[in-house]
């Protein structure tokens, strides 16, 4: 039987997906990439915030017309199932499984259940038998589960639970595997990368990791992304001060600056603690880039609090920012949360904030005019005139990427050292250097 897959929200769920490939090319499955050749398909959900569910639920409606055709069996899976199982069951007929997250133990027995074909011998998700999708150049590396932040805005402890790291020899054990099969890039993964180790080892272990990682020779590049502020130590960044494979890179989710706002999040920095360890991270490492993610609109967010917010971001000039405007998710504290702001004004908020961002980022590229970079060269433009590659600066599918003129063959999946030579919108433009 074929079988296809959607993945749906953030890298950590593509894992989970993944894993499922494997588990299905174990047993002897097709794996296909075009729904109209698939006997079942598979969703992996997101229930993350409110666009997040509606995304996933227009992916169920519009996989579901293939039944139609070929496809046999509808599968659904992931965060929205273990939030929603029993009413999407209701919702949603055309589908023929819902498992839930906390369900992954069972999960061949279940689509063995259906399908009606005998076991086989491998019936769970294993990290070593994924199937990497990103391509030939970088991996995901999760190295733990679920979240203890408790930040009352967000339902992720309640869909995945508490914060679980996997043991530090798996995951070296992992990468280096990763390596062996060619991968240059290893994107290091977790709810909150900064916890690492501290439910193992009674402390953070996100800085030894790195180093360890750093010492596998055929890694080019160690990425790691979502690291608290609070939790974000002198050894850390040393670590990556010190370690030239290991990115400057530090994606650090600030969510809002005010300290009433930061309060009634349950976030465990305040606004000064923030401004410090940025200021910390930028004078041991003046080449860093430094990503954040903001919040707009949460419950009691006043102007004030909001104009101290859209300030910072005016004088920090964030490398990367993302924003959001507040969701109200059932079953988390804030969604009883008095002064809940009218959903017009979390637009305006947020229109605000990314009309700045845009303008910053303009000036930061431009910027970047004359530097060479070494790029990960990875695609090519559809019109055939540009290779389009990566830097250790830009996270794949996050950030923007650089456009290099192909003025000589044969460059994909290498890498290059290249020029700056223009810069448009959140993108570089750059040439090989002779």
């Amino acid at each position: 039987m074929n079988v296809g897959f959607i993945s749906l929200g953030c890298s950590k769920n593509l894992v989970d997906t993944e894993m499922t490939i494997g588990l299905f090319k174990k047993n002897n499955y097709n794996v296909v990439n075009n729904p109209n050749e698939a006997d079942i398909i598979i969703i992996n959900t997101c229930g993350f915030i409110e666009s997040a569910k509606q995304e996933a639920i227009d992916t169920i409606l519009e996989m579901a017309e293939y039944k139609k055709k070929r496809c046999k069996y509808l599968i659904a899976m992931g965060c929205l199932v273990q939030r929603y199982k029993e009413e999407l069951q209701d919702l949603l007929p055309e589908v023929d499984l819902f498992i839930k997250y906390k369900e992954y133990d069972t999960i061949w027995e279940q689509i063995e259940e259906l399908i009606g074909r005998n076991k086989e011998n491998d019936t769970k998700l294993k990290f070593e038998d994924r199937t990497i999708t990103t391509g030939k150049n970088f991996a995901y590396l999760r190295i733990a589960e679920g979240c203890s932040n408790r930040c009352t805005y967000c339902a992720i402890p309640y869909i995945r639970g508490n914060f679980v790291s996997r043991k530090i020899e798996d995951i070296l054990e992992e990468a280096k595997k990763l390596a062996k099969n060619g991968y240059k890039e290893l994107i290091v993964i977790a709810q909150d990368t900064s916890k690492y180790g501290i439910d193992l080892y009674g402390e953070s272990k996100l800085a030894e990791l790195l180093e360890k990682l750093a010492q596998i020779k055929e890694l080019k590049w160690i990425r790691f992304l979502y690291t608290y502020p609070e939790s974000i130590t002198d050894e850390l960044i040393r670590v990556v001060k010190e370690n030239d494979n290991v990115c400057k890179y530090f994606d650090i989710p600030i969510q809002h600056i005010s300290d009433s706002v930061l309060k009634r999040m349950n976030r465990k920095s305040k606004g000064q603690d923030i401004k410090n360890v940025i200021d910390k991270i930028r004078k041991e490492i003046p080449e860093v880039i430094i990503r954040t993610t903001v919040m707009v609109g949460f419950p009691g967010e006043t102007e004030d609090d909001f104009e101290k917010l859209y300030k910072f971001v005016e004088e920090t000039k964030f490398d990367r920012l993302g924003a959001f405007a507040y969701s109200k998710e059932d079953g988390t504290p804030a969604e009883k949360l008095n002064n809940q702001i009218h959903h017009m004004t979390k637009k305006k908020r947020y229109n605000k904030i990314m009309k700045l961002q845009q303008e910053i980022s303009e000036k930061n590229t431009e910027k970047q005019i004359g530097k060479e970079l070494e790029v990960l060269i990875e695609n090519e433009s559809f019109d055939g005139k540009f290779y389009i590659g990566r830097s250790m600066n830009e996270v794949p599918d996050i950030d923007g990427v650089i456009y290099i003129k192909k003025d000589r063959e044969n460059c994909l999946d290498k890498f290059a050292n290249v020029r700056i030579i223009d810069s448009k919108g959140y993108d570089l433009i750059a040439k090989i250097k002779k």
